[in-house]
């Protein structure tokens, strides 16, 4: 097993870059540093850039991702809860599963764990999250992959 240190793999390569940037935004990025309690510099730009990154992967849309569609919504809002079931058993292909939490004043959270190309899975999520009765919404993806749930059997 890889050690890790820093939040990185000892096995895998690291290069190293020059970046110049204004004092101003030296002092910001210290500070978040700081606050947020990353080991270095390195580690906070390592995970911006990462997240930038899959924010544009998501933007072309070509690439298969994993991840959640947050919901909030407001569950007295007669046939809604109906409406979303429709909705992810008409994606079951990338709706892999969802978990929901009743909340108080008849308001309901719900997280559904998707999988698929980018495009398809914001335009499920912009399909529910415009639902009317749901108060907010929010997809977050990653780069990742869920392994096959059923991998195929020899000579199938």
């Amino acid at each position: 097993m890889a050690e890790i240190e820093n939040g990185r793999s000892e096995n895998r390569p690291v290069s190293r870059i020059s970046i110049s940037l204004p004092e101003e935004l030296l002092t910001e990025l210290d500070e978040m540093v700081e606050a947020r309690g990353f080991a270095s510099r390195s580690q906070a730009i390592n995970d911006m850039l990462h997240q930038f990154l899959v924010e544009h992967k998501r933007e072309r849309g070509d690439d298969v991702m994993a991840g959640t569609i947050t919901l909030f919504y407001d569950n007295s809002v007669s046939g809604l809860q109906k409406h979303l079931a429709d909705l992810q058993y008409r994606h079951v292909a990338e709706v892999i599963s969802s978990l929901h939490v009743h909340l108080v004043h008849n308001q309901t959270m719900e997280v559904i764990l998707v999988q698929g190309p980018a495009r398809t899975l914001q335009a499920i999520a912009d399909e529910m999250i415009t639902t009317r009765g749901v108060i907010s919404g929010k997809m977050q993806l990653v780069t990742a992959v869920i392994p096959p749930l059923h991998p195929s059997t020899p000579g199938e």
